[in-house]
């Protein structure tokens, strides 16, 4: 008796252990991709970008429905060589070899052309429906600064891993690696992913374009550490993401209404774990053939994924067609041809698109990108049409190298201009590759402009003396004719859609001089709502700032800062671009008193996108405050005095304490009067004596310590 129970614990154990084993091989299943979660939040966050991708999959299944009336092979035509660049961000750099990077590039290219070897595994009930894409991939040779590469990249970093539902492999900034030129190259994150996570792609045109490309975690590389998925197919299968392939099972958990968008495919109920042989049914497809568990859109081990079917290769042709037809026309796998002679103008650092002054000296980055040492080279300069002027280099600069030139100083007029500076005769001689000897760069320059500056944007834009700044390209303000506070046009930042987190574009207006003046404020009309309820903690918003900066750019102080529930002018949470009606406006206004000694301002309107909603501006308005001298002396005056009728009683400064101000007549009796309760809010009270007799009059004014009078004459 001992004895069978003895043996049943130990069946009842080995069951269990089996039990947890397979549910732990499901769950690594199940967490291999990551790539439809990440989709399906971008789908919450912006509704809109789910209505874009219904729209796309209508034009790819047109483009689809075409092909297949023409004739045309279910095969690419011609093989597409993409160029790859493998950036490798981890801090255990040493665990992910070059040799592993290579397989892996072996292992997708032979995976997508159908040559892998394990093709001939591919059941007879199959093997009709086995497709041979024309997609290759070759590893990078030059870099997007053209300079030559290896097509990986190293960067050793002080994160342990990264989330996919962050992101932050992507940028250089929170520890990652910024992405090289989406158009030009096919950009694969190799990392520690967390989680369990073994890789993730992006749709085409699914978010931030810089964002484009695959991360896949180190483990499944070739020969990586994750039993079962260390062959490299976990990229074959994020490449099938990044051209349109959806998982073969429709992500519908099992419901049997999914659909992958690929007409060959069996219907399947959920992903395959480990790795199934024979026919294999489900709820789904009940009968023979079955699933097709054998397919890189599923979830099985790596060395069960064997291929793609026709209509697989057909979809991701013609999205690659529709999508990413950029990356067939990359010379990035060219390898460099270096001439002799190369001297190039990488870029003019100086001066800012805006100077305060009728001079400026340019700076500019000289690359040497020939063969030969750089010793000498000429400098062309010229604003506009003006009168070319050259400047003579000479140093000592190898190959590749660079080095910051400053230039002799040019002068200039008030407007909008374009400075034009080309390198010639290297060493002496012809410049061999003269397409890189030019650079351009737009500049401003305008006196300070008198006080009132007002602007409501209804021609011109920018308007004269504005500019923007805008340093990452993208989204910035803009001149709608959407909403208007006043007239017609105001202007907009939009910051619906827009996925830059964090990206700042500056609205600047011109130089304005305050100088000599008792006060001075910046007003302007406002309308911004919120994508999100407003009344969420911790959410990064949009938001707004007014900034005075007093050297021309170089510096700014901030004097107006709102967000989220501060900022916004519709309360609830508005789930389409934001388009303000007439009352949902609000003035600003914001006392620059305290920059007056300064002498000029420049005011910067300020967005930092949160990805929230769009936000207006309109009536601008810069303006200053002179006070009558003899108020200044006085700090009460009854103006005009004698009066015909209309009197202004003012006080400087604003008069705290006071109670009221009135008029008596020289019998004492009151004629008029104005009572304050509570808080000050005016220096001047204006009163109408039109229709009483001419003679004296007192004013009074009552504070709650002190009585102050003065006597007018009544004409």
């Amino acid at each position: 008796m001992r004895y069978f129970l003895l043996r049943l614990k130990y069946i009842v154990t080995s069951l269990l252990i089996a039990f947890l084993l397979t549910q732990s091989a499901y769950v690594r299943a199940q967490d291999r991709c990551s790539t439809m979660d990440l989709l399906n939040m971008r789908f919450t966050r912006q509704p809109a970008l789910k209505i874009m991708f219904d729209q796309r999959e209508l034009r790819l299944k047109q483009a689809i429905r075409q092909r297949n009336v023409t004739g045309k092979s279910l095969k690419t035509t011609a093989n597409v060589t993409i160029p790859v660049v493998f950036h490798v961000v981890s801090n255990r750099q040493s665990l992910i070899t070059d040799e592993q990077i290579l397989a892996q590039l072996d292992t997708i290219n032979a995976d997508y052309a159908g040559i892998n070897g394990s093709a001939s595994r591919v059941p007879s009930h199959f093997r009709a429906l086995f497709g041979q894409s024309g997609i290759q991939f070759c590893l990078a040779q030059r870099t997007p600064n053209e300079t030559p590469t290896t097509g990986i990249e190293r960067y050793p970093t002080s994160r342990a891993n990264f989330d996919y539902t962050t992101n932050l492999v992507k940028h250089a900034e929170t520890g990652g690696a910024t992405a090289w030129d989406t158009d030009r190259y096919l950009n694969i994150w190799i990392c520690d992913l967390s989680g369990g996570t073994l890789g993730y792609a992006t749709f085409p045109d699914d978010g931030v374009p810089d964002e484009q490309g695959v991360v896949i975690d180190f483990g499944s590389l070739p020969g990586g550490n994750v039993a079962g998925y260390n062959a490299g197919k976990t990229l074959t299968h994020e490449l099938g993401h990044f051209f349109n392939l959806y998982h073969i099972w429709g992500d519908d958990n099992g419901s049997c209404n999914g659909t992958d968008q690929v007409d060959d495919t069996p219907n399947q109920g959920n992903s395959t774990g480990a790795c199934p042989t024979g026919i294999q049914t489900d709820n789904c497809t009940q009968t023979a053939p079955g699933i097709m568990y054998q397919n890189y859109m599923d979830y099985t081990s790596d060395n069960c994924l064997i291929m793609f079917t026709k209509g697989q290769v057909v979809r991701m042709d013609e999205s690659f067609n529709l999508s990413r037809l950029s990356l067939a026309s990359s010379d990035a796998c060219t390898p460099l041809n270096l001439k002799n002679k190369d001297a190039s103008l990488k870029a003019i650092t100086r001066p800012d698109q805006r100077i305060c002054a009728n001079s400026l000296t340019p700076q500019v980055v000289l690359e040497n990108r020939g063969k030969e040492t750089l010793t000498s080279v000429n400098f062309n300069a010229v604003i506009d049409n003006g009168t070319v002027q050259t400047f003579r280099w000479t140093g000592s600069l190898a190959t590749f190298e660079e080095t910051t030139v400053n230039l002799g100083a040019l002068s200039t007029v008030e407007g909008n201009h374009i400075l034009t500076i080309t390198t010639s005769n290297p060493n002496g001689a012809a410049d061999e590759n003269t397409a890189n000897d030019e650079q351009t760069l737009t500049f401003i320059y305008y006196e300070p402009f008198a006080a009132p500056v007002v602007e409501s944007f209804e021609s011109l834009f920018p308007p004269q003396g504005w500019d923007i700044v805008n340093e990452d390209a993208g989204t910035t303000w803009e001149k709608t004719t959407t909403a208007a506070k006043t007239g017609a046009a105001s202007v907009k930042i939009s910051n619906f859609g827009n996925e830059a987190i964090g990206e700042r574009d500056y609205l600047r207006s011109p130089t304005v001089n305050i100088a000599g003046t008792d006060s001075a404020y910046v007003s302007f009309q406002l309308a911004a709502a919120t994508y999100t309820n407003s009344t969420v903690e911790g959410n990064v918003w949009d938001t707004l700032q007014v900034m005075v900066s007093t050297d021309c750019g170089q510096t700014y102080t901030s004097v107006y800062k709102k967000w989220g529930p501060s900022l916004v002018t519709r309360t609830a949470a508005t789930r389409t671009a934001f388009r303000p009606a007439a009352n949902e406006w609000r003035s600003e206004e914001i006392n620059i008193t305290s920059f007056i000694n300064q002498g000029e301002v420049l005011i910067a309107f300020v967005n930092s996108n949160g990805n929230e909603n769009d936000i207006f501006l309109d009536d601008i308005n810069i303006r200053t405050v002179t006070i009558n001298p003899n108020l200044k002396e006085a700090g009460f005056l009854v103006t005009p005095n004698p009066t015909s009728g209309k009197v202004s009683v003012q006080f400087y400064p604003r008069p705290e304490g006071l109670r009221s101000v009135s008029i008596y007549n020289v019998s004492g009796q009151k004629i008029a009067e104005q009572r304050i309760a509570g808080e000050v809010s005016s220096n001047v009270y204006d009163f109408d004596l039109t229709n009483y007799a001419s003679g004296l009059y007192i004013v009074k004014a009552e504070f709650t310590d002190r009585v102050l009078t003065k006597k007018i004459v009544k004409n």
